[in-house]
């Protein structure tokens, strides 16, 4: 009887210690991510989730999962959403136009050509006259940038004499897979997948970077939320920051963070998910939002040259704002 009290007494501490744990994260102010629904970042909130990290920073996290892209600008424009991850591209064109986005760096990562192994394809020069399939639009980043490069090294537009086929990403793999596209510019976690299931790198983002005398990190995308808004709730934005700086941390560091993820990952093989992890930790940004600003100013340029007002509308240059000021110094 006494050991049946005992058992009472502890289920009921631990009732009561959620209960209370639950009740302070009710407390907590919300902030609302919107996310693609099936996309990487989707990975570090999960993590940020299950570790408490977003409670502990005192903020509670609301992720609004979104299907598309363009819907995640939407939501921003439209103020469903606090936050949303884009590129510093989107916030600096978005600032030509009187709004007043801001942006800090979530990730290096970016995606690279990928070959199948049969192509015969082992320099880039190779690709001449060949199908290249690319994620997104002709005004997808990577590609300007690959236009750019072709430009240096070939001294050619890459548009001119290869064959540029516009498709969504897991479709560029499909058909990869397929031998349908002999090679593919596909995003980072894609071409992940391509490499894990056996096709070979043929230039990568970094290498293409070099060559266009940007030897410095260079995040592409990173967190977008209104500066006016930051302004109104900093603890809430602040608290954020850290425990996404603070989640980096937990799966740079720990396997066993990554083990919890591997369902939301979509993985067949341990190939594919030490490769995704792997390229995760890789695009883990360390430059200071100075130097980084600094880098990005010089990529704008080059991007504004390829991609003319389609891609930059009104903006002739990085405008000042783009990256987050309050943490200019970090």
């Amino acid at each position: 009887m006494r050991t049946m009290f005992r058992v009472w007494l502890a289920m009921l501490a631990m009732v009561c210690a959620f209960s209370a744990t639950s009740s302070r994260a009710a407390e907590l102010p919300t902030i609302r991510v919107g996310v693609l629904q099936f996309g990487t970042v989707s990975w570090e909130l999960e993590a940020m989730q299950r570790a408490g990290l977003d409670t502990r920073a005192g903020i509670r996290l609301q992720v609004v999962p979104l299907a598309l892209k363009d819907a995640a600008n939407v939501a921003m424009l439209g103020s469903a959403v606090d936050v949303i991850v884009n590129d510093w591209i989107w916030v600096a064109r978005q600032r030509a136009e009187g709004r007043d986005f801001t942006f800090v760096p979530y990730s290096l990562a970016v995606g690279g050509i990928m070959v199948r192994p049969d192509a015969g394809i082992t320099g880039f020069a190779d690709l001449r006259g060949k199908r290249l399939g690319i994620a997104g639009g002709p005004l997808d980043k990577s590609w300007l940038l690959l236009r750019a490069y072709a430009r240096r090294t070939v001294g050619e537009d890459a548009a001119t004499w290869l064959k540029p086929d516009f498709v969504a990403p897991p479709l560029l793999n499909e058909l990869m897979f397929k031998g349908e596209l002999p090679a593919g510019l596909n995003f980072w976690h894609y071409a992940a997948r391509l490499q894990a299931a056996g096709m070979v790198p043929l230039l990568s983002m970094e290498e293409i970077l070099a060559t266009l005398d940007v030897k410095a990190e260079l995040p592409l995308v990173g967190w977008v939320f209104r500066e006016q808004w930051a302004a109104s709730n900093p603890a809430l934005i602040r608290g954020f920051l850290q425990a996404s700086a603070e989640t980096k941390r937990l799966l740079r560091e720990s396997d066993e963070a990554w083990l919890a993820l591997r369902a939301s990952m979509k993985v067949d093989d341990d190939a594919t998910f030490v490769a995704l992890r792997e390229g995760y930790r890789a695009g883990i940004p360390a430059a200071t939002m100075g130097e980084a600003e600094a880098v990005a100013r010089k990529v704008f340029d080059i991007l504004a040259a390829e991609g003319g007002a389609a891609l930059v509308g009104n903006a002739r240059t990085l405008a000042t704002g783009t990256f987050w000021t309050e943490r200019a110094d970090r």
